[in-house]
């Protein structure tokens, strides 16, 4: 048996371990449903299932604006954000949030943003860190540092989607300078920690570039835009001595060649629904990318599906190592303990080396 830490390491090494990584992402409510199926309340779901722990690394780099609930009744909650967003959730159940107005959408609204952001106090939770860290390594975890930058969480959080797509076309200076001061504050305070003395395996970061079928926008626009803000992420990463990790969901099969000209060690999602083929990319980059992810959430609540699915893409997968297993994004809600326990079984079983 293996480390965490060694397992993921001979993973972005492209070398065989004991078996693939496991990790993922339930969803408050698969949580509470395995709760009521047996898994004890207070358990480690992680610990329960005998899968992979990792470890990762925050830090605040908002324009800290008040958060303020402007509307709660029994089914909704109705907010500010701290990125000058405001939010509507529903109570009580998974879903994603109505996103209802935005602070920042113009050249003069961000100059004042960007003010905010990155100084001040409280970035940077010291003492969570004097308190976890010697745990993770006594642990043997895989530690991340958690970056927040790019297209994906400038648009979701900040701006909206339409708002930022469309300055992309009228506003390009302004867009480039967004994306490059979130960088830049995270390179900041990251620094700081690894300054510090406080060590990482790894930045990761969240870029959603695509959706069913194709991306957001043209690869050209990718060049122009994101790529070099990419590439120095990545530099800086391996200028110390660790790997670069990114999240994007949606189709970005056109967009691989490029990030992996930029250096980058290591993709998930593979969001198979979307589009994404993992075989595919195996057969191509499976000697200098790693592969998280890939294998259809949809399929999660089929026990036999599923279950066939694991025996027909993780061998493949696996091979020469280069791969993390998850679902293709998270595990919803209609997955039982029952079929949950079986894929983590049988993962062990068909990705063991």
């Amino acid at each position: 048996m293996m480390t965490v830490r060694k397992r993921f390491s001979r993973m972005y090494e492209h070398k065989e371990a004991d078996r693939v990584p496991i990790i993922d992402s339930p969803w408050e409510g698969t949580i509470r449903r395995w709760q009521k199926e047996g898994m004890p309340l207070d358990a480690d779901w992680r610990d329960f299932f005998g899968v992979d722990k990792t470890a990762g690394i925050g830090v605040d780099i908002s324009p800290q604006y008040t958060r303020t609930v402007l509307e709660e009744t029994e089914t909704h909650i109705t907010y500010k954000t701290e990125w000058g967003v405001t939010l509507r959730y529903e109570k009580g159940l998974d879903s994603t949030p109505e996103f209802l107005d935005y602070k920042v959408t113009n050249p003069k609204s961000w100059e004042e943003c960007k003010k905010r952001m990155c100084s001040g106090e409280n970035r940077i939770n010291w003492d969570l860190l004097k308190k976890n860290y010697p745990v993770w390594q006594s642990e043997g975890r895989w530690i991340i540092a958690e970056f927040w930058f790019g297209f994906d969480v400038t648009h979701s959080w900040m701006m909206g989607t339409e708002n930022l797509l469309i300055a992309m076309y009228e506003e390009p200076e302004m867009v480039k300078d967004m994306f490059n001061t979130y960088l830049d504050c995270c390179i900041d305070l990251f620094g700081q920690i690894w300054d510090a003395g406080y060590r990482f395996d790894c930045i990761r970061w969240p870029d959603d570039m695509g959706y069913k079928g194709t991306t957001f926008f043209s690869n050209d626009m990718y060049r122009e835009f994101l790529k070099p803000i990419h590439k120095r992420a990545i530099d800086w990463a391996h200028n110390r001595g660790i790997y670069a990790h990114l999240h994007s969901c949606g189709n970005i099969m056109s967009r691989v060649e490029d990030l992996i000209e930029i250096g980058l060690d290591g993709l998930n999602p593979l969001e198979v629904k979307a589009g994404m083929d993992p075989i595919k990319l195996k057969e191509e980059y499976g000697d200098k990318l790693t592969l998280h992810g890939g294998i259809n959430a949809v399929l999660w609540d089929d026990k036999e599906a599923i279950i066939e699915e694991i025996r027909r893409v993780v061998p493949v997968l696996k091979e020469k190592g280069g791969f993390i297993f998850s679902s293709d994004h998270s595990i919803p809600n209609s997955v039982s303990l029952e079929n949950f326990r079986a894929i983590i079984a049988e993962v062990k079983n068909v990705g063991s080396y």
